[in-house]
């Protein structure tokens, strides 16, 4: 069989499996008790087993299997959960993910895990931890323990209480079937169909499901309320066939413990007329869950990223020369031709929204990583963080996601370490030793707006001032006059870091200028508020496709200009009388701000060909807090283009970020407002 056609839909697979164990793994680490949550891990690993082996990279399967034996001794309760086996889980899970990495780049997909494969063995024979064993014994014990004794809510405990006034007794009763059984849910069922023949079922210990899906060793607890003797009760379970053991016990309800979770298992029981209940509601919520995504599974293909490039780029020229007809209808005046270029142009229009859309791809992509990144590094840092994911299903273009993985890691890395303090810290501020992390993505018009939010020590002002001014970064007489939001923004100069000392998280100074050069690359801004004391929040504002723009075109000489509409406050005409100069710069009032002019002819030395005019044609823009006026000749008007790069000849062009082709087969420069105003 030829495997190469499969190679992509093995590695996208495998990505997602790994992903799954990364995410369920973190909630196992809340929910130690859950075993719904180990069986998700579980059937996560055996796919991922199957597939790799199938394929041939047996280096994988090999590591998977070594892996699903330790899931499925917690399974079956041989071993218990504790952050120390979570870590060598975790490990595996690293290695599998750097072999899938390998085969998609290419390689064979050989790793050496000697080391992870030792610590899984070391685990699954119960030698890794000392303390796994007293757990081991303690859990043991625990077990004992609640299948000697069951715990009800206070609606089963009624119940009981009212039988016991109509004649019938309580008995607890625990079944042991041979270990040689092999039709465990078969015998479960006809245990409960001879007991419900001689009274009524409250409770079974493990829950009904788990009974019939043979989750449980070899024992098992039930509940009933009969008038039935013992003996009797126990003759008749024992003609059942491969029951090796019956113990039915008599108790009376005033002895028995109230189980926690009273209010949500209450209306359960009332809905069945007294029929087998889970333990507690949690669980059971926890076991719908896969089942509801199951029906809502919609239909989709893998299409190749490339293909949908290709399509974009296809498109694109199709933009231009729908422009171009534009342009021609104009000149012509032709009705018949001015009504098919208007319907084309509505037709392209709704392409183009199908077009993007299909780019689109939901921040969830690159926020997954994160939980399993903070786990790790909180566990460095000796803190206690939780981390709070918003709005994962917003959508981004691809191209937009694919760059903004890195600077989000390094705004979280920071926060971990510089934002949130240790608890030791926390609790002396008379804050909660846990520390909250809020990663939240929105849309909002034609931008999308990521924050990431803790609530932590905030930016030290005094600290950034003094450090900013030692660096030389700013001077004594720019310090005075910046505002809260400005100083806070320094922390964004490149080199810039008030770590007390280097560590291998932070402190080098090289993580927030990536991330302010990064994020305007897309054509975004980053904002910075920050309370001393209160934490920070770090505002990332991104447009939500790099491909087709709205622009305002305008005339420089015989050169045509776009300027990108999301950088334009407004225009104006301003006289030249009212120009002046001030530190050596051109300025002008503007509605009581004083906004220096930058002459875009003089910028990008454009040929002069015609006398100036009396009047200044500007056009505003903004970058953050800062604003500036352009100079140009004239405004011709607002439309859709297509930004082409420059190529890797014009990679270093100052203040242009590429070029469009106009309808009249023009090439207009588009201008980088953000590297004109720096």
């Amino acid at each position: 069989m030829e495997m190469s056609q499969y190679l992509e839909v093995f590695i996208e697979e495998s990505k997602e499996h790994l992903q799954t164990c990364n995410e369920q793994l973190l909630e196992l680490e809340k929910n130690p008790e859950n075993l719904q949550i180990v069986n998700e891990i579980f059937r996560s690993a055996h796919t991922l087993k199957g597939m790799s082996a199938t394929m041939g990279y047996e280096d994988l399967a090999s590591l998977t299997h070594q892996m699903e034996n330790v899931l499925d001794a917690i399974r079956n309760e041989k071993i218990s959960v504790s952050p120390e086996v979570l870590d060598v889980i975790f490990l595996a899970v690293d290695d599998l993910e750097a072999m899938v990495e390998s085969i998609a780049s290419g390689g064979d997909g050989k790793r050496n895990v000697e080391e992870v494969v030792k610590k899984l063995a070391a685990i699954e024979n119960g030698e890794a931890f000392v303390e796994t064993g007293a757990e081991e014994a303690a859990a043991a014990v625990v077990e004992e323990k609640a299948l000697t004794q069951n715990s009800y809510d206070e609606f089963e405990i009624t119940v009981m209480q009212q039988s016991k006034e109509q004649g019938f007794n309580a008995y607890e009763i625990e079944v042991s079937l041979s270990a040689s059984c092999l039709l465990k849910a078969a015998r479960v069922f006809m245990i409960f169909e001879a007991l419900e023949s001689l009274g009524e079922v409250i409770k079974s210990n493990p829950a009904v499901e788990e009974l019939e899906e043979e989750k449980f060793e070899n024992s098992f607890m039930v509940t009933i309320v009969s008038k039935e003797e013992p003996s009797q009760i126990e003759a008749k379970i024992m003609k059942v066939s491969e029951v090796e053991k019956v113990v039915v016990k008599e108790f009376a309800a005033s002895e028995v413990t109230v189980a926690e979770e009273v209010t949500e298992t209450a209306p359960a029981v009332q809905e069945t007329a007294v029929a087998a209940v889970t333990p507690s509601a949690a669980p059971k919520k926890e076991e719908e869950k896969p089942a509801a995504v199951a029906k809502q599974s919609s239909k989709t293909i893998r299409v190749n990223i490339e293909r949908l490039d290709i399509l974009m780029n296809l498109f694109e020229e199709l933009v231009i020369d729908r422009g171009r007809l534009d342009q021609i209808s104009q000149d012509l005046q032709v009705q018949e031709l001015h009504e098919t270029v208007e319907r084309m142009s509505r037709i392209t229009g709704d392409l183009q929204n199908i077009i993007l859309n299909m780019r689109m791809v939901p921040v969830e992509t690159v926020f997954n990583r994160f939980p399993r990144m903070v786990r790790q590094l909180a566990r460095d840092l000796n803190k206690k963080i939780n981390l709070e994911i918003i709005g994962a299903d917003t959508e981004l273009d691809r191209t937009v996601i694919d760059e903004i993985g890195d600077p989000l890691v390094h705004l979280i890395r920071n926060a971990l370490d510089h934002g949130v303090e240790s608890p030791e810290v926390r609790r002396a501020n008379n804050k909660n030793e846990e520390g909250t992390v809020v990663l939240r993505a929105y849309h909002s018009g034609n931008h999308v707006f990521i924050e990431l939010e803790d609530d932590g020590a905030g930016i030290n002002k005094e600290k950034v001032l003094q450090k900013a001014l030692s660096k030389g970064i700013i001077t004594q007489e720019t310090a005075n006059s910046l505002t809260d939001s400005q100083i806070a923004e320094l922390i964004l100069a490149s080199g810039f870091s008030t770590a007390d000392k280097i560590s291998d998280i932070s402190g080098r100074g090289v993580g927030l200028d990536v991330v302010k050069s990064t994020i305007e690359s897309l054509g975004g801004t980053i904002t910075i508020e920050s309370q001393e004391g209160k934490g920070s929040l770090f505002s990332i504002q991104l447009p939500l496709t790099l491909s087709i723009i709205s622009v305002m075109l305008v005339e420089i000489q015989q050169e045509k200009y776009a300027i990108p509409l999301s950088s334009i406050i407004e225009t104006a005409i301003v006289n030249k009388n009212d120009v002046m100069q001030a530190h050596n710069q051109t300025v002008i009032d503007f509605r009581g701000k004083v906004v220096p002019l930058l002459f875009l002819k003089d910028i990008f030395e454009v040929p002069v060909t015609k006398e100036e005019e009396e009047f200044y044609s500007v056009v505003i823009v903004r970058k953050g807090e800062k604003l500036a006026g352009f100079v140009v000749d004239s405004f011709i008007g607002q439309q859709e283009v297509v930004l082409k790069s420059l190529g890797n000849y014009l990679t270093n062009a100052f203040a242009i970020s590429g070029a469009t082709i106009l309808g009249d087969g023009q090439v207009a420069l588009i201008v980088d407002c953000n590297a004109l105003i720096k």
